[in-house]
């Protein structure tokens, strides 16, 4: 990676001037702050409970909700009732510290902006975060408590409660435009939202695409949910002309595609058509990054070329967990991508850092990579 090659050949994501992987991978040509992640917050409290606590607050043995009212009580308890580990959480976040983790140094390369409550959960998410040398910054209300995601486990069972609560209040004024915040903005040279904050703040979102789409860095935008594409869509498709990397899985490719009207559900096809989407930045071309679970991760780029890459192979009995397996792999990629390495090698990496993920209960990870 010459210092004194171009910029704009070096931003270059389209296919005929994808930078080479290097032999070796050259984390200290990173300086901090290169990476920029903005979402949702969540402190995850997770414990080994007992049924009578499932059965308490109506909850399955293996099962992802929301709370509702009759949960609010639900986080206090396991707090007091069983022995339980903290760990800063939330789908962007969690994308943001595995690629820190993946880079490994320098320290706070990965720099991510939230709202959480100035509580005692609160204070814990920032030295959760703070360990995992991330560069957090948050935006700290006293209206709604730090958001929350417990996780409830029974044997090999996992019930994950989410209280989204302060991480619905981020406020663009508050925080984003506030001079020495937008300056961290400004260092940034790869950004990533996942799709749960169209709900909170698209116009912080707007923003941050403008700024990098303006000034040729790039954009990443996860659609995160089915039910992301089914009732905000109109915030999306205000997003997507800015979009560099687009990543999803199978279920919410065709959900997209669906919504949209492609008339379609072979997710190579979507891929393909949302990657010749309109876009505001003609300079470099889309690139849309749809995986399958245990099935091969479809890429597909400028030119209709798409291609499909196998995942690593494991054994069914050393999977533990796969809730953090999305996150993982885009953690993964934006490690490289930070780093300018090849598409080829982002989806390598997204692979390896899933692959460790999963073998974990929670997203949780070991102290170093063993990434080549």
């Amino acid at each position: 990676m010459a210092s004194d090659e171009p910029k704009a050949k070096r931003a270059k994501i389209s296919e005929k001037e994808e930078p080479e992987a290097p032999t070796e991978t050259t984390p200290a040509e990173l300086s901090p702050n290169s990476l920029f992640g903005m979402g949702n917050p969540l402190l995850d409290i997770s414990a080994v409970v007992d049924k009578d606590f499932l059965d308490k607050y109506s909850l399955k043995p293996n099962d992802q909700i929301l709370a509702e009212d009759k949960h609010k009580a639900l986080f206090e308890e396991l707090v007091k009732k069983f022995k339980v580990e903290y760990h800063a959480g939330g789908a962007t976040q969690n994308s943001i510290k595995i690629a820190q983790w993946m880079i490994q140094e320098p320290h706070k390369v990965g720099t991510f902006f939230g709202c959480i409550g100035t509580d005692k959960f609160g204070e814990i998410l920032k030295q959760k975060a703070e360990e995992t040398h991330v560069d957090a910054h948050y935006y700290e209300q006293n209206e709604e408590p730090t958001g929350t995601c417990a996780a409830c486990i029974t044997g090999d069972n996992r019930s994950l409660v989410a209280n989204l609560a302060a991480a619905n209040c981020y406020k663009k004024k508050e925080h984003l435009d506030l001079e020495e915040n937008w300056k961290l903005v400004e260092k940034a040279k790869v950004y990533y939202i996942a799709g749960f904050f169209l709900t909170v703040s698209l116009e912080s979102i707007l923003k941050v695409a403008k700024h990098a789409s303006e000034n040729n860095k790039l954009f990443c935008l996860n659609l995160s949910a089915p039910f992301i594409c089914q009732h905000f869509m109109k915030n999306l498709m205000q997003v997507m002309p800015y979009v560099d990397v687009l990543f999803g899985n199978e279920t919410e490719a065709v959900t997209f595609g669906k919504e949209k009207g492609f008339e379609m559900e072979d997710v190579e096809e979507i891929a393909k058509k949302t990657q010749t989407l309109p876009k505001h930045n003609e300079k470099r071309h889309r690139v849309v990054v749809f995986t399958q679970g245990k099935g091969g991760t479809v890429m597909a780029k400028e030119g209709g070329k798409v291609e499909t890459f196998p995942v690593l192979e494991i054994d069914q009995k050393d999977i533990v967990d796969t809730n953090g397996a999305g996150d993982a792999f885009v953690g993964g990629f934006l490690s490289e991508l930070v780093q300018e390495k090849s598409l080829d090698r982002c989806v390598k990496a997204g692979h390896y850092a899933a692959n460790v993920i999963i073998r974990r209960a929670g997203c949780t990870f070991p102290e170093k990579p063993d990434f080549n």
